[in-house]
């Protein structure tokens, strides 16, 4: 269990983001995003009991004994306020951030989760995470992140000279499926993996909200008579976010054009 919140106090609330990919497609549309996080953040600075970053917030991150990726100083300057004024952040690692290693924990006093985690309010249970490799299929994608996972993987990446491997992987990352998102779009109905996913969870073990990030495309989908699925999607095209107010949970647009 993540955490365990018997009661929120008065006027404050759980919030949900995911899959903010700075970096894409550009340094300047990067930026704007960037901008508009930290807007977003000041907005729910003070309703916030917890924010939960659900993987996903760098299209690409790698953590060097002594080097991390150049930029998103406005970022990590804003959460780390927050985090000194005592608001509590948590960090899920997704596909394109999985070397999000003791940065965070250390720097900006942002622990950081790998899997999906349970959170409890009173007596309604959420279980929160990114998404990535949960579900039937997609084989090759989890084989590539256990290797990509692997001590021995991150070993040899941590060899090359940042200026080749953060050069390297921010090409790749222009390619990424984010990048050419039309397939992003599509709902797979019933073969939605995540959607899958959660319903054999709650066949064992009942959660009240599945919220998660990775799929790109925002979703709302019941999981059973009492249990409900939401995918918050990105924010390269969507900004949306969720929050709890310990009633009921639901998505909002920030900043709708």
């Amino acid at each position: 269990m993540l955490e365990h919140v018997k009661v929120l106090p008065e006027g404050k609330k759980i919030f949900f983001a995911s899959d903010f990919h700075l970096g894409v497609p550009d340094y300047q549309r990067s930026l704007m995003r960037e901008r508009k996080i930290i807007r977003w953040l000041e907005n729910i600075e003070e309703e916030a009991y917890h924010i939960f970053l659900l993987g996903d917030i760098f299209d690409f991150w790698f953590e060097y004994r002594h080097t991390i990726p150049k930029g998103y100083v406005r970022l990590l300057g804003k959460l780390a306020s927050m985090t000194d004024k005592g608001i509590p952040i948590t960090v899920f690692t997704g596909n394109h951030d999985m070397w999000l290693f003791d940065y965070f924990p250390k720097e900006l006093n942002i622990p950081v989760e790998r899997n999906p985690r349970l959170l409890q309010v009173g007596d309604t249970r959420l279980l929160i995470g990114h998404g990535d490799g949960l579900g039937p299929g997609d084989l090759k994608y989890k084989i590539i992140k256990k290797v990509f996972a692997s001590p021995l993987c991150q070993g040899l990446f941590a060899c090359i000279h940042p200026n080749l491997g953060i050069g390297l992987a921010n090409f790749w990352s222009k390619n990424s499926r984010l990048s050419n998102s039309e397939s992003d779009a599509k709902f797979y109905g019933e073969k939605e993996m995540l959607w899958q996913y959660c319903k054999k969870v709650e066949y064992h073990t009942h959660h009240d909200y599945y919220i998660f990030g990775h799929r790109h495309l925002p979703l709302s989908l019941p999981v059973g008579e009492n249990s409900h699925y939401y995918n918050l999607g990105e924010w390269v095209n969507h900004c949306k976010y969720g929050v709890y107010d310990g009633a009921s949970f639901q998505v909002i647009d920030f900043e709708p054009q």
